[in-house]
């Protein structure tokens, strides 16, 4: 019976989570009306799971950005790829093949014509939509749910897809937590029309408030898979965003909250440089299994970072660490030795880090390694960040070394920092550990403080950057200015 619900449910799944043209068009394109879900729910109450599974699915599916078909835009390790590039820390090698070159010179991010923009914008802005067809299954924002059903489960990770849309979007598409600076449309059901920008205080409200009400009703939710979100992963994301905002001791008490609820483990010294491809991994609390039933090939993450992979990074334009980051690596870090000068061309693949697991060189086509999203490890380091911001220096330090104790041989120079040193000892660790995975980005805004390119990059070697450049902030795409009257 089930497999006959999903096969009559197929159409309805395109319907609610594909592409079109404009960009909240609904009926009959891409979402279902209010009408059309009340009148099928009752006869198939597996809908809501089928639609989040399909608001999952676009996580890492291509074309979800709304392209037919950038070879960029594969879900959210497509804009992990953008947001590294525009922190500085990782490093575009080649510009043979053109993907990643206007993010690498900093130039699609000043043009709102650029397809750069309109991807991330229409990805996240699906998310939203994906989210609020769930939520407007079960008559909106307001649902009162039975504790522990299966509806609420649904409801829950509904709402907290919506806020993990909204945080990237207002990380991207915003300079930096200015409560007062207008800028998005928030959208919390599909009846809606086209809205104005709200003010960054509005739509942190709408994130925390969905995630609060997330990880109160996931308690006790056994996921399927680690696709899915979960009390833990909610209570990431509501770290990262009251550390957005700069409540650090809100912040500090949600990381330490996913910290005790995941029951997972640091990545190991030996997992450090194991390849980062298997989201059975302990640490990995939220990931995608990825098959060949998911059907990935050149166009994907692996594709565009790992050498090991039939694409670009092997083809001719890698993606490489700023090599003023590596030489802040000491040399008896294991991390040092997740990046090598594969060529002699002193060219710091991640070699070691990131690698399909038979290791020959461009011999995965088919992509089998799996996607991360958030692990464990975040949450010790941005517990250590919100700390020291705190004044909790004891706290932050003990975090610390709780992660570089599987990283290097000596912590005892920790004991020694205090004040910005410690910060700063902090940022630094978060960049290097997170190297690749889409997290110094939000590092950088919530911090505010300037980039330097290394000497390898290929447009501005050596430029300090401030945070707060246009160039780093994406652009409102022009399809949205053109679709939406309060906006111009």
């Amino acid at each position: 019976m089930k497999k006959i619900i999903y096969l009559l449910l197929g159409a309805t799944l395109t319907t609610a989570v594909s592409c079109s043209d404009d960009f909240l068009e609904k009926d009959p394109s891409e979402f279902m009306s209010d009408e059309e879900i009340a009148e099928i729910s009752p006869n198939y109450p597996e809908l809501s799971e089928a639609i989040l599974r399909g608001n999952y699915e676009n996580m890492y599916v291509t074309g979800s950005g709304g392209t037919d078909l950038d070879h960029d835009d594969f879900g959210q390790k497509g804009y992990d790829i953008y947001s590294d590039m525009l922190s500085g820390d990782m490093v575009l090698g080649g510009l043979n093949y053109g993907w990643y070159s206007g993010i690498s010179e900093m130039q699609s991010t000043i043009d709102f014509t650029d397809n750069d923009n309109y991807k991330p914008w229409r990805y996240y802005y699906r998310i939203v939509n994906g989210a609020n067809s769930v939520i407007d299954r079960y008559v909106g924002n307001d649902a009162e749910l039975e504790a522990g059903s299966e509806a609420i489960y649904s409801f829950a990770q509904a709402r907290a897809m919506r806020a993990y849309a909204y945080f990237y979007l207002a990380n991207l598409f915003s300079t930096s937590y200015n409560p007062t600076e207008e800028i998005l449309p928030i959208y919390t059901s599909l009846s809606q029309d086209n809205q104005p920008l709200s003010t960054t205080a509005d739509v942190y409200a709408l994130i925390v408030e969905d995630l609060k009400y997330a990880i109160e009703n996931l308690e006790g939710f056994s996921r399927a898979s680690k696709s899915y979100i979960n009390q833990t992963v909610a209570q990431g994301l509501l770290a990262y965003a009251y550390a957005a905002m700069g409540e650090n001791t809100l912040a500090k008490q949600a990381s330490s909250d996913a910290i005790l609820s995941s029951g997972a483990s640091i990545v190991s010294e030996t997992e450090a440089v194991g390849g980062f491809n298997d989201v059975t991994t302990s640490a990995w609390i939220w990931g995608t299994d990825i098959t060949i039933a998911s059907d990935l090939d050149l166009v994907s993450w692996w594709g565009q970072v790992d050498l090991f992979t039939y694409s670009y990074a092997w083809a001719g334009d890698p993606k490489i660490i700023n090599d003023e980051l590596y030489a802040a690596i000491p040399d008896n870090d294991v991390r040092k030795g997740q990046f090598v000068n594969a060529y002699g061309d002193g060219q710091l693949y991640p070699i070691n880090k990131f690698y399909a697991p038979d290791r020959v060189v461009g011999g995965q086509r088919n992509i089998e390694t799996d996607y991360l999203y958030m692990r464990i490890d975040e949450m010790y380091l941005l517990y250590a960040e919100t700390a020291a911001k705190s004044g909790d220096e004891a706290t932050a330090k003990s975090a610390l070394k709780t992660l570089l104790e599987e990283r290097l041989d000596d912590t005892s120079y920790v004991d020694q920092l205090s004040g910005d040193a410690l910060l700063d000892e902090i940022i630094l660790q978060t960049r290097i550990e997170f190297w690749g995975e889409g997290k110094s980005y939000l590092l950088m805004k919530r911090n505010n403080y300037d980039i330097t390119l290394g000497s390898n990059h290929l447009t501005y070697p050596n430029q300090t950057i401030s945070s707060d450049d246009d160039r780093l902030t994406l652009d409102i795409p022009q399809s949205e200015i053109q679709n939406n009257p309060f906006i111009n």
